[in-house]
């Protein structure tokens, strides 16, 4: 595996490789992997002839620059997994490669960013938009492959891909979980051991919810899961909503869409680290 740090490199290696007709998926990454981001490179590799994973924290889809800042990063160990996994190729560059100038393209796709993550956190979807296009014109991938843990991230990618008639094919992928339930996030790097017990109860609510929803109305169900982790100390629910999976616009009724997800965002911890997960109701 070669680990790239520019763009120019990046054309270099894979200009050759596109005229001869070879299939390229790209797994865009912030680094601080995880087995989350391991079955999205092993998916892209059974896939694809080749594969370029990409480590890089995009300054530009922070909102809080003490997020920024304490977000995990370990970079030689990201290489010995990617390389572990057959990647091809792994693009590591650093900011002033990808912002060479200040980006000022604004992205806007409402209203599948402008609910959820984009009411809470004003430009992060459009730094998201700076990041994955530069991204997709550098690598021109066949294939680009996004966790469905960021479900709503993977709809407003879908909707910039088709704005901007990039022809590539962008593949969800379920979410990992570890044994016990928790969703795979880097963040969890930043969990002491009693505050990654407290997380524990995020997807068990979750789960408990879609037996609990069998006989209950979409807004008691949304106010158990509310209700339920909001009682635990050292958890805040910043959002549950339970939405049509398509639209990402609330449902008032289980019998509004065919594709029903709970989408939840809760604060754990007494030095709060923010935790996102989902689950599918319908579909």
């Amino acid at each position: 595996m070669e680990v790239i740090s520019t763009k120019k490199r990046l054309a270099e290696v894979l200009d050759p490789l596109r005229k001869e007709g070879k299939t390229i998926g790209l797994v865009p990454t912030m680094g601080a992997l995880h087995a989350g981001h391991a079955s999205l490179v092993k998916r892209s590799v059974a896939e694809n002839d080749v594969t370029v994973v990409s480590v890089f924290v995009n300054p530009t889809q922070f909102n809080d620059k003490k997020d920024l800042e304490n977000y995990p990063r370990d970079v030689e160990a990201d290489e010995k997994l990617l390389s572990a996994l057959n990647a091809t190729y792994a693009f590591i560059p650093s900011v002033e490669e990808m912002y060479p100038e200040k980006d000022t393209r604004v992205f806007s796709y409402p209203p599948i960013d402008t609910v959820m993550e984009g009411a809470r956190r004003p430009g992060h979807f459009n730094g998201v938009c700076q990041i994955v296009s530069k991204l997709f014109y550098a690598v021109q991938p066949t294939r680009a492959y996004f966790g469905e843990k960021d479900f709503q991230q993977i709809a407003v990618v879908k909707a910039m891909v088709k704005d901007l008639g990039i022809p590539v094919q962008i593949v969800p992928c379920p979410i990992v979980r570890q044994s016990d339930g928790l969703a795979l996030s880097s963040r969890n790097a930043l969990l002491s051991d009693d505050e990654r017990k407290l997380a524990l109860n995020i997807s068990q609510t979750l789960i408990k919810s879609l037996t609990y929803a069998k006989d209950h109305t979409v807004s008691e169900t949304h106010d158990f899961v509310v209700n339920t982790l909001n009682a635990i100390d050292g958890l805040e629910v910043q959002y549950y909503e339970i939405v049509d999976g398509n639209s990402l616009q609330d449902v008032s009724s289980w019998d509004d869409s065919d594709y029903i997800v709970g989408c939840i965002t809760v604060f754990c911890g007494h030095i709060p680290v923010r935790l996102i997960d989902n689950i599918k109701y319908k579909g």
